[in-house]
Protein backbone atom coordinates (compact mmCIF):
# COMPACT_ATOMS: atom_id res chain seq x y z
CA UNK A 1 0.00 0.00 0.00
CA UNK A 2 2.48 2.12 1.17
CA UNK A 3 4.54 1.89 -2.36
CA UNK A 4 0.84 2.62 -4.43
CA UNK A 5 0.85 6.04 -2.58
CA UNK A 6 4.41 6.76 -3.10
CA UNK A 7 4.15 6.40 -6.93
CA UNK A 8 0.99 8.21 -6.83
CA UNK A 9 2.72 11.15 -4.85
CA UNK A 10 5.79 10.96 -7.73
CA UNK A 11 3.23 11.12 -10.34
CA UNK A 12 1.16 14.25 -9.23
CA UNK A 13 4.92 15.87 -8.43
CA UNK A 14 5.63 15.09 -11.95
CA UNK A 15 2.27 15.99 -13.69
CA UNK A 16 2.84 19.34 -11.47
CA UNK A 17 6.20 20.01 -12.83
CA UNK A 18 5.25 19.70 -16.22
CA UNK A 19 2.19 21.95 -15.98
CA UNK A 20 4.58 24.55 -14.38
CA UNK A 21 7.10 24.15 -17.24
CA UNK A 22 4.30 24.68 -19.91
CA UNK A 23 2.02 27.11 -18.00
CA UNK A 24 4.66 29.22 -16.01
CA UNK A 25 5.62 31.39 -18.77
CA UNK A 26 2.72 31.87 -20.57
CA UNK A 27 0.87 33.41 -17.67
CA UNK A 28 3.48 35.53 -16.57
CA UNK A 29 3.88 37.06 -19.90
CA UNK A 30 0.26 37.55 -19.36
CA UNK A 31 0.72 40.48 -16.83
CA UNK A 32 3.38 42.18 -18.11
CA UNK A 33 1.92 45.83 -16.95
CA UNK A 34 2.22 44.55 -13.76
CA UNK A 35 6.05 43.54 -13.44
CA UNK A 36 6.97 40.34 -11.06
CA UNK A 37 10.83 40.21 -10.43
CA UNK A 38 12.66 37.54 -9.18
CA UNK A 39 16.58 38.38 -7.82
CA UNK A 40 19.26 35.50 -8.03
CA UNK A 41 21.59 37.25 -5.76
CA UNK A 42 22.16 39.60 -2.45
CA UNK A 43 22.97 42.81 -4.76
CA UNK A 44 20.12 42.66 -7.38
CA UNK A 45 18.22 42.61 -4.67
CA UNK A 46 19.37 45.56 -3.49
CA UNK A 47 19.08 47.62 -7.02
CA UNK A 48 15.69 46.65 -6.88
CA UNK A 49 15.12 48.50 -3.63
CA UNK A 50 17.39 51.23 -4.92
CA UNK A 51 15.56 51.55 -8.09
CA UNK A 52 11.94 51.82 -5.79
CA UNK A 53 10.76 48.50 -7.36
CA UNK A 54 10.50 46.43 -4.15
CA UNK A 55 6.29 45.95 -4.25
CA UNK A 56 7.24 44.08 -7.32
CA UNK A 57 9.48 42.11 -5.90
CA UNK A 58 8.50 38.45 -5.63
CA UNK A 59 11.14 35.89 -4.74
CA UNK A 60 15.27 36.65 -3.82
CA UNK A 61 18.62 35.04 -2.85
CA UNK A 62 19.54 33.20 -0.21
CA UNK A 63 21.71 36.56 2.13
CA UNK A 64 19.36 38.96 0.54
CA UNK A 65 19.84 40.91 4.61
CA UNK A 66 19.46 44.04 3.27
CA UNK A 67 17.06 46.26 3.28
CA UNK A 68 15.94 43.63 6.37
CA UNK A 69 12.40 43.54 4.84
CA UNK A 70 13.96 41.88 1.72
CA UNK A 71 13.86 38.61 4.26
CA UNK A 72 10.42 38.53 4.24
CA UNK A 73 10.08 37.33 0.55
CA UNK A 74 10.13 33.54 -0.30
CA UNK A 75 13.91 32.14 -1.32
CA UNK A 76 14.43 31.04 -4.75
CA UNK A 77 18.24 30.33 -5.24
CA UNK A 78 21.26 29.44 -2.38
CA UNK A 79 24.38 28.74 -3.39
CA UNK A 80 23.54 25.19 -4.74
CA UNK A 81 21.39 27.30 -7.59
CA UNK A 82 18.33 28.35 -8.67
CA UNK A 83 15.25 26.16 -7.24
CA UNK A 84 13.74 26.45 -10.81
CA UNK A 85 9.92 24.94 -9.84
CA UNK A 86 9.93 27.55 -6.89
CA UNK A 87 10.74 30.09 -9.54
CA UNK A 88 7.79 29.19 -11.84
CA UNK A 89 5.72 28.70 -8.62
CA UNK A 90 5.75 32.44 -8.64
CA UNK A 91 5.43 33.80 -12.06
CA UNK A 92 7.92 36.20 -12.46
CA UNK A 93 7.85 38.20 -15.71
CA UNK A 94 11.56 39.39 -14.68
CA UNK A 95 14.38 37.49 -13.32
CA UNK A 96 17.32 39.74 -12.59
CA UNK A 97 20.83 37.08 -12.09
CA UNK A 98 24.53 37.25 -11.77
CA UNK A 99 26.47 36.63 -14.78
CA UNK A 100 29.43 34.88 -13.28
CA UNK A 101 27.92 34.09 -9.65
CA UNK A 102 24.55 32.49 -10.40
CA UNK A 103 25.26 28.86 -12.60
CA UNK A 104 24.95 28.96 -16.61
CA UNK A 105 22.71 26.17 -16.92
CA UNK A 106 20.51 27.53 -14.32
CA UNK A 107 19.71 30.82 -16.07
CA UNK A 108 20.41 29.39 -19.73
CA UNK A 109 16.96 26.24 -18.36
CA UNK A 110 15.17 29.27 -17.54
CA UNK A 111 15.55 31.24 -20.83
CA UNK A 112 14.98 28.04 -22.62
CA UNK A 113 11.70 28.24 -21.10
CA UNK A 114 10.82 31.82 -22.21
CA UNK A 115 11.56 33.56 -18.90
CA UNK A 116 13.22 36.76 -19.44
CA UNK A 117 16.46 37.18 -17.69
CA UNK A 118 18.09 40.43 -17.27
CA UNK A 119 21.76 39.03 -16.79
CA UNK A 120 24.66 41.68 -14.81
CA UNK A 121 28.55 41.03 -14.99
CA UNK A 122 30.58 43.07 -12.68
CA UNK A 123 34.03 42.98 -13.32
CA UNK A 124 35.40 46.87 -12.18
CA UNK A 125 33.64 48.87 -9.79
CA UNK A 126 32.20 51.70 -12.33
CA UNK A 127 30.44 48.36 -13.92
CA UNK A 128 27.74 48.66 -10.42
CA UNK A 129 26.75 52.26 -12.61
CA UNK A 130 26.93 51.11 -15.82
CA UNK A 131 25.05 47.85 -15.07
CA UNK A 132 22.60 49.58 -13.14
CA UNK A 133 21.79 52.18 -15.53
CA UNK A 134 20.77 49.13 -18.00
CA UNK A 135 18.41 48.32 -15.16
CA UNK A 136 16.72 50.91 -15.18
CA UNK A 137 16.09 50.79 -18.56
CA UNK A 138 14.50 47.67 -18.84
CA UNK A 139 12.56 48.59 -15.79
CA UNK A 140 11.41 52.18 -17.02
CA UNK A 141 13.14 53.78 -14.02
CA UNK A 142 15.41 55.37 -16.23
CA UNK A 143 15.52 58.50 -14.85
CA UNK A 144 16.48 57.14 -11.23
CA UNK A 145 18.81 54.92 -11.94
CA UNK A 146 20.95 57.52 -13.89
CA UNK A 147 21.06 60.32 -10.84
CA UNK A 148 21.49 57.12 -8.08
CA UNK A 149 24.48 56.14 -10.77
CA UNK A 150 25.66 59.54 -11.55
CA UNK A 151 26.08 60.03 -7.59
CA UNK A 152 27.64 56.89 -7.26
CA UNK A 153 30.27 57.67 -10.13
CA UNK A 154 30.99 61.13 -8.96
CA UNK A 155 32.04 59.83 -5.31
CA UNK A 156 33.94 57.01 -6.81
CA UNK A 157 36.29 59.59 -8.98
CA UNK A 158 36.84 61.73 -5.51
CA UNK A 159 38.35 59.00 -3.73
CA UNK A 160 40.50 57.63 -6.99
CA UNK A 161 41.53 60.95 -7.53
CA UNK A 162 42.27 61.80 -3.38
CA UNK A 163 43.84 58.24 -3.03
CA UNK A 164 45.90 58.50 -5.95
CA UNK A 165 49.77 57.39 -5.31
CA UNK A 166 52.52 56.14 -7.83
CA UNK A 167 53.32 53.63 -5.19
CA UNK A 168 50.38 51.85 -3.76
CA UNK A 169 50.65 50.86 -0.40
CA UNK A 170 50.91 46.82 0.11
CA UNK A 171 47.54 45.52 1.84
CA UNK A 172 46.69 42.28 3.95
CA UNK A 173 43.20 41.57 2.77
CA UNK A 174 41.38 38.31 4.61
CA UNK A 175 37.74 37.39 5.18
CA UNK A 176 39.18 34.56 7.94
CA UNK A 177 42.20 32.86 9.35
CA UNK A 178 41.34 29.31 9.63
CA UNK A 179 43.01 28.68 6.42
CA UNK A 180 44.20 32.11 6.35
CA UNK A 181 43.12 32.81 2.64
CA UNK A 182 43.83 36.36 0.94
CA UNK A 183 43.44 37.79 -2.31
CA UNK A 184 45.58 37.74 -5.70
CA UNK A 185 45.60 40.55 -7.86
CA UNK A 186 42.55 39.95 -9.82
CA UNK A 187 40.05 39.46 -6.67
CA UNK A 188 37.19 41.59 -6.55
CA UNK A 189 38.33 43.28 -3.01
CA UNK A 190 41.99 44.57 -4.74
CA UNK A 191 39.84 46.34 -6.69
CA UNK A 192 38.54 47.81 -3.89
CA UNK A 193 42.05 48.54 -2.41
CA UNK A 194 43.12 50.12 -5.72
CA UNK A 195 40.60 52.97 -5.26
CA UNK A 196 42.42 53.60 -2.00
CA UNK A 197 45.41 53.85 -3.94
CA UNK A 198 46.62 50.08 -1.93
CA UNK A 199 47.22 47.02 -3.59
CA UNK A 200 46.74 43.54 -1.90
CA UNK A 201 49.90 41.90 -0.42
CA UNK A 202 49.90 38.84 -2.70
CA UNK A 203 49.28 40.28 -5.79
CA UNK A 204 52.06 37.57 -7.32
CA UNK A 205 49.41 35.28 -6.65
CA UNK A 206 48.64 32.84 -9.42
CA UNK A 207 45.49 32.30 -8.22
CA UNK A 208 42.73 34.66 -7.00
CA UNK A 209 42.17 33.39 -3.27
CA UNK A 210 45.26 31.93 -2.28
CA UNK A 211 45.93 30.27 1.19
CA UNK A 212 49.19 31.67 2.74
CA UNK A 213 50.80 30.99 6.48
CA UNK A 214 51.43 33.63 8.81
CA UNK A 215 55.08 33.26 8.44
CA UNK A 216 54.45 34.71 4.69
CA UNK A 217 52.21 37.82 5.87
CA UNK A 218 55.01 38.61 8.52
CA UNK A 219 58.12 38.46 6.05
CA UNK A 220 56.24 40.51 3.69
CA UNK A 221 55.55 43.30 5.93
CA UNK A 222 52.25 44.67 5.26
CA UNK A 223 51.07 48.04 5.31
CA UNK A 224 47.95 47.17 6.44
CA UNK A 225 45.80 44.68 7.46
CA UNK A 226 41.81 44.38 5.99
CA UNK A 227 39.39 42.18 7.50
CA UNK A 228 36.23 41.41 6.11
CA UNK A 229 34.66 40.43 9.26
CA UNK A 230 31.35 41.15 11.81
CA UNK A 231 33.49 40.54 14.07
CA UNK A 232 34.67 43.24 16.19
CA UNK A 233 38.71 44.54 16.23
CA UNK A 234 39.09 43.41 19.85
CA UNK A 235 38.19 39.96 18.75
CA UNK A 236 40.05 39.55 15.81
CA UNK A 237 42.94 41.32 16.77
CA UNK A 238 43.62 38.28 18.92
CA UNK A 239 44.73 36.68 16.08
CA UNK A 240 47.65 38.78 15.60
CA UNK A 241 49.00 39.78 18.92
CA UNK A 242 51.18 36.87 19.32
CA UNK A 243 52.72 38.34 15.84
CA UNK A 244 53.04 42.12 17.37
CA UNK A 245 56.32 42.57 17.64
CA UNK A 246 57.25 41.27 14.40
CA UNK A 247 54.48 43.49 12.62
CA UNK A 248 52.73 46.89 13.89
CA UNK A 249 50.45 47.21 10.41
CA UNK A 250 47.06 48.55 11.75
CA UNK A 251 44.12 46.79 11.75
CA UNK A 252 40.88 47.70 9.80
CA UNK A 253 37.99 45.70 9.74
CA UNK A 254 35.12 45.88 6.81
CA UNK A 255 31.69 44.67 6.59
CA UNK A 256 31.97 41.97 4.10
CA UNK A 257 27.98 42.15 3.28
CA UNK A 258 29.21 45.46 1.31
CA UNK A 259 32.39 44.68 0.03
CA UNK A 260 31.17 41.70 -1.45
CA UNK A 261 28.34 42.88 -3.01
CA UNK A 262 28.33 44.85 -6.23
CA UNK A 263 26.07 47.67 -4.43
CA UNK A 264 25.36 51.37 -3.98
CA UNK A 265 25.99 51.22 -0.35
CA UNK A 266 29.89 50.38 -1.31
CA UNK A 267 30.83 53.76 -1.36
CA UNK A 268 30.52 54.12 2.52
CA UNK A 269 32.47 51.55 2.90
CA UNK A 270 35.07 52.69 0.57
CA UNK A 271 35.30 55.30 2.53
CA UNK A 272 35.95 53.88 5.48
CA UNK A 273 38.06 51.82 3.70
CA UNK A 274 40.72 54.64 2.39
CA UNK A 275 40.67 56.17 5.09
CA UNK A 276 41.88 53.29 7.22
CA UNK A 277 44.45 52.24 4.85
CA UNK A 278 45.59 55.83 4.45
Amino acid sequence: MKSVFHKLRTQVALITTTLLLVLAPHCASANESAPRIITLAPHLTEWVYSLGLEAHLIGVSDYSNFPKEAQLLPKVADYQGADLTQIMALQPTLILAWEGGNKPQDLHRLESLGYKVFRAKITEVEDIASELKRLGKVTNTEEKANALTNAFLRHLAALRNEYATPSKHKVFYYSWTSPLMTIGDNAWPNKLLNVCGAQTLFGDSPVDYPQVSVQEVLSRQPFALVAASKQPASVLEQFWHPHRRFMSAPLIVVNPDITSRFSLRLINELKTLCKGIN
